[in-house]
């Protein structure tokens, strides 16, 4: 077979032209080529266009085993002489890598197909138009894991639930809770607009604004029922008795200090001036600072027994709960952490506390959560407190705030913890070693009577089997009552974990 090749022309011209050398064997002059060099030359052409199409072909797809051959039999030379561009990566990790992450496109991308088919032929458009894909589709992964404590939260959402976190917000004053699943006011402040429209506590919240709150987080309704002072919000509720009300509810600057010592009486009425009393509503920065404050207000009154009352308190920062329980522990274990790994960590008092000489009672509810359950285990489980009331929520989880790139945040349980004896907490809670529960009504007719058994318990006067359920007698102090904030978990309104904090822990207030 002739050779096809370029070569210049005998005239030095720059243009090139293909020879194929004549075969005909005749008469070397007689001018043009032959038939059979014509189609000889078609051929040729034919056959190298082919062959360069399939090398062509070849070298786009390089990479694979026969694309290697290939190039090293026709090149004589070894796959390095592929073209950079095709060239295999030599990191194999990062061709890996780079695999998951073209899966990992892949399946989300069915996401993006499915949102176009429902867009295109679901039966009832206005709904898939209302309905917030992105959202929906985060939630769907966060409720597979079945973790109520992970929660997914817009930008706005996070601002309003975490801005209180110094003890102030704008909202209707109340403290909220879920319980199976409904929003429920656990207290409103005293002098609060919620208090002063006719909030309970123990409402339950069926509606804000006209929209159900079937389904929402703790957090969601907080966010959604906070808001700038001076607005109203709608707020459909269900009395105790059955009895559904709207109640319009005009929004204000709430100023909550975390800690309160305040006036309590007995079972009689009588003021009660040889006991003292703290309400812990939450766990902030600034609880420990104002529980000493207190705590010296006692000393100097020369009281030597103390109720503590955490009913409705949510929790707050893990820091602040560990800090403010060490003082009334000489030393030792508050909690017990355990981390996905199995890993344990240790948060231990340091010795000494300005509350170690007095005899405590700690007052607990099935709305007490996180921190205050923290509290009143440690308390407990170091023979300092005697806890009388309800079991408490069973919320055991640490949770951290994880910022995402458009701002919204995503809280994820991290460990669980346990008591200094290693009890567990989640979904069993903190039981009283005195049970003693509240008529529905008993706050409404002042009937505190976790409050007066505790009271006499620490006189000596308790007496189980003597009507600690009477309902008559004595009044409960205004701030005394279950509350929970609507912002969010448990706790005032919109304070939740900071991001600074890894070990804090959520709490809601409206």
């Amino acid at each position: 077979m002739s050779e096809l090749r370029w070569e210049p022309p005998p005239s030095g011209d720059a243009v090139q032209r293909a020879v194929v050398p004549d075969r005909s064997g005749g008469n070397g002059g007689s001018g043009g080529p032959s038939r059979w060099s014509v189609a000889l030359l078609i051929f040729v052409m034919i056959g190298a266009a082919f062959a360069l199409g399939v090398g062509v072909m070849r070298v786009v797809d390089a990479n694979d085993d026969y694309g290697r051959l290939l190039r090293s039999s026709r090149d004589g030379g070894s796959p390095a002489a592929i073209p950079a561009a095709v060239q295999p990566s030599e990191d194999e990790d990062q061709a890996v890598e780079a695999a998951d992450t073209d899966g990992r496109a892949s399946r989300f991308a069915i996401l993006d197909e499915i949102i176009e088919v429902l867009d295109k032929d679901f039966v009832d458009p206005a709904k898939f138009e209302s309905l917030d894909t992105r959202e929906a589709a985060i939630n769907g992964i966060i409720d597979a894991l079945e973790d109520e404590h992970t929660v997914f939260i817009d930008a706005e959402r996070y601002r309003l639930a975490s801005e209180d976190i110094g003890g102030s917000f704008e909202g209707i004053g109340a403290t909220v809770n879920s319980v199976d699943g409904a929003i429920v006011i656990v207290r409103p402040f005293r002098n609060s607009p919620a208090q002063q429209s006719g909030i309970r506590p123990g409402d339950v919240i069926l509606e804000v604004d006209g929209e159900s709150t079937e389904g929402w987080s703790l957090e969601q309704a907080v966010a959604v029922i906070r808001g700038p002072r001076g607005t109203d919000v709608a707020l459909l509720v269900r009395h105790a008795d059955g009895e559904e009300e709207l109640i319009i509810v005009t929004r204000d600057r709430i100023v909550v200090p975390s800690v309160e010592s305040l006036p309590i009486t007995d079972r009689s009425g009588n003021p009660v001036a040889d006991i003292g009393y703290i309400l812990i509503t939450q766990f902030t920065e600034d609880t420990r600072s104002e529980l000493l404050e207190l705590l010296d207000g006692a000393r100097n009154a020369g009281l030597e027994q103390l109720i503590i009352d955490v009913r409705g308190n949510p929790g707050g920062l893990l820091r602040a709960t560990v800090d403010t329980t060490g003082e009334f522990i000489d030393e030792g274990v508050i909690l017990r952490q355990i981390d996905r790994e199995g890993n344990e960590e240790v948060f231990n008092d340091r010795a000494g506390g300005a509350g170690i000489d007095l005899e405590l009672v700690v007052l607990i509810n099935e709305h007490s959560a996180s921190g205050s359950e923290v509290m009143a285990a440690a308390l407990r489980d170091h023979g300092r407190a005697v806890l009388i009331g309800t079991t408490t929520t069973g919320k055991g989880t640490v949770n951290v705030p994880r910022r995402l790139s458009d701002g919204s945040v995503l809280y994820v349980s991290i460990a669980r913890y346990l008591t200094p004896n290693s009890a567990q907490v989640e979904g069993v809670g903190v039981a009283p070693d005195i049970e003693i529960a509240i008529p529905e009504t008993g706050f409404e007719a002042g009937q505190d009577i976790q409050l007066f058994v505790a009271i006499e318990y620490l006189r000596g006067e308790y007496n189980p089997g003597a009507g600690a359920d009477d309902d008559s007698g004595g009044s409960e102090p205004d701030e005394v009552s279950d509350e929970t904030t609507e912002d969010g978990q448990q706790g005032q309104e919109g304070q939740q974990e900071t991001e600074a904090d890894a070990e804090s822990q959520q709490q809601s207030e409206e």
